[in-house]
């Protein structure tokens, strides 16, 4: 029995490592790929006469960056779960915090 759960535990544990490390290799990927199709559109804009200013700060380059990014953020959310800033660790907390304030 203690066996067959500590089978459990490992499996459960080397997924969520799995999906861990596909999202870092999907980040990872998400930002060469990003840097390589943005640093060409600039570049196809400087050779077109644009300033070096004018094609950085040109928004139609970079819509393909934003639209993987909301997907990427998506998949985060998956793997790491929504962020939440007020759980009940933290009123947990906040409740020792104030107890133990002098004023």
């Amino acid at each position: 029995m203690e066996e067959n759960n500590l089978s459990e535990k490992y499996t459960r544990a080397k997924k969520r490592v799995d999906e861990i490390k596909k999202f870092y290799k999907h980040f990872a990927f998400y930002l060469v790929i990003n840097f390589i199709f943005i640093g060409r559109r600039i570049y196809k804009d400087i050779r077109f006469g644009d300033s070096f200013f004018e094609a950085f700060t040109d928004t139609d380059n970079y819509g393909f960056f934003f639209w993987w990014g909301v997907f990427l953020i998506f998949h985060a959310v998956k793997v790491f779960g929504f962020p939440s800033l007020f759980n009940k660790d933290w009123e947990d907390r906040k409740i020792k915090e104030y107890m133990n304030d002098k004023k």
